[in-house]
């Protein structure tokens, strides 16, 4: 019946699995979630099993399979596959892929030997630098007394990659950002055999978009794929999530409003300020810094509830500014476009009127993601064209208008924020 050809993307979360599936034109076709057990604690380290992440994927997969069903479709028309996961998350598996190791999540640290042993060999402004960075996590590992039967360092992604073709050593050029691999060069830097890395353990690295390899017969009995169908190098969570959103071209930025304030702007250079975790991911021949505030949603609930916050949206006056000059934040810190862990919040005068008062904190926070957005350009990052908005501010018409008078371009509301859809658009090859 149908001429076209479908594409599925997986995002795997920490406390759930989603697929997408859409078709040649960027269209979503249908969806499907399943919830997973939430991470334990080892040493204070958050951790998962791998094998909760692969029963979710089997099955969201097979709930994935029902939706296609219901719309006529079906998973033998899935052309190609991609995978994103959190970031950083790692573990280490044995030549058949069976963990031989937790995962390490994302948000794991505290490996301050490993932090020691890198800082004494990596370069002063290596992404790889401290105790929670990916690297770290692979050094702990390799400690674990399990070398001699390890074959693989995998992410997250990766890992559901390879159980899809049942062939692991790969990953994606975001994936491993955070364990050193040099974006720039394309290679694994020279200083990783002094730093202790066991070369044989690191993943053979493709660009984003880039074909892994195929399905193995065991996807295609369990789930219903055609012979051939490709395994597509994925991306993290977060990247999927900008990709979701139309975001495509040079200058265009995606901000996220949500608890806090994210921004990230497609650049033809890359650019990085370790000081204000600024770092630039590798998407294709384009490249996507961005940094992250403590300001946002997190700030605006500490004062009113969401009901009281939509009553007031209708009674705010964007083309009268109150000139409040604040710069909101839930407690004393700020990571970027200003790094100081004391730099204090500054939420006073608060005048009589709490629609004033709100006003005052929109525009405040409109204030920081200018600089932000401006932060990159001096670090030389592409000009601002175009932003994208997603999470629940961007509902918010009036703190758009805002926003835009402040930024002095297009503000749109991404088109999803749905990380499953930008993978999907990355196995689609609309990247």
């Amino acid at each position: 019946m149908q001429q076209q050809n479908l594409y599925l993307g997986i995002d795997v979360g920490t406390s759930g699995v989603r697929t997408a599936v859409i078709d040649d034109s960027g269209t979503v076709i249908s969806s499907a979630s399943t919830a997973m057990e939430a991470p334990i604690q080892i040493d204070h380290r958050p951790c998962q099993d791998a094998n909760i992440w692969w029963q979710a994927t089997r099955d969201c997969l097979l709930k994935q399979s029902q939706q296609l069903q219901m719309t006529g479709w079906h998973m033998c028309d899935i052309a190609a596959i991609s995978v994103d996961a959190t970031s950083g998350t790692l573990l280490l598996v044995d030549a058949d892929l069976n963990p031989l190791t937790p995962g390490y999540m994302y948000n794991s640290g505290n490996f301050f030997a490993e932090a020691e042993q890198i800082a004494r060999i990596a370069p002063e402004n290596s992404i790889a630098q401290g105790p929670g960075s990916g690297l770290a996590r692979l050094l702990f590992l390799q400690k674990q007394g399990l070398i001699g039967s390890a074959a693989h360092a995998m992410h997250q992604a990766d890992w559901i990659a390879a159980k899809l073709m049942s062939v692991g050593g790969f990953s994606d050029e975001t994936n491993v950002l955070k364990m050193g691999f040099d974006v720039v060069q394309r290679r694994w830097p020279d200083w990783f055999s002094s730093c202790g890395v066991r070369s044989a353990l690191l993943p053979d690295v493709k660009p984003v978009g880039d074909p892994f390899g195929v399905v193995s017969r065991q996807s295609i009995t369990d789930f219903g794929f055609r012979k051939r169908t490709q395994i597509i190098a994925g991306t993290t969570d977060s990247n999927a999530a900008f990709l979701a959103s139309g975001a495509s071209k040079i200058g265009e930025g995606v901000t996220s409003l949500g608890t806090t304030l994210a921004i990230k702007l497609l650049s033809d250079a890359p650019v990085t300020d370790p000081s204000r975790g600024v770092y630039s991911h590798r998407i294709k021949d384009m490249w996507l810094p961005g940094g992250a505030s403590n300001t946002g949603g997190g700030v605006l609930l500490n004062y009113f509830t969401t009901e009281q916050m939509q009553d007031m949206q209708q009674q705010l006056n964007p083309s009268s500014p109150t000139r409040l000059n604040y710069y909101p934040l839930p407690k004393p810190g700020e990571r970027f476009p200003i790094s100081d862990p004391a730099f204090a919040p500054r939420l006073t005068p608060r005048p009589a009127c709490d629609v004033t008062f709100f006003q005052g904190l929109l525009e405040g926070i409109s204030e920081i993601e200018k600089s932000g957005y401006a932060a990159l350009a001096d670090l030389g990052a592409a000009k601002l064209q175009k932003i994208y908005t997603a999470g629940g501010g961007a509902k918010n018409s009036a703190w758009t208008r805002i926003r835009a008078a402040k930024l002095g371009v297009p503000i749109l509301e991404a088109l999803s924020s749905d990380a499953a859809v930008g993978t999907a658009r990355i196995a689609a090859g609309l990247v």
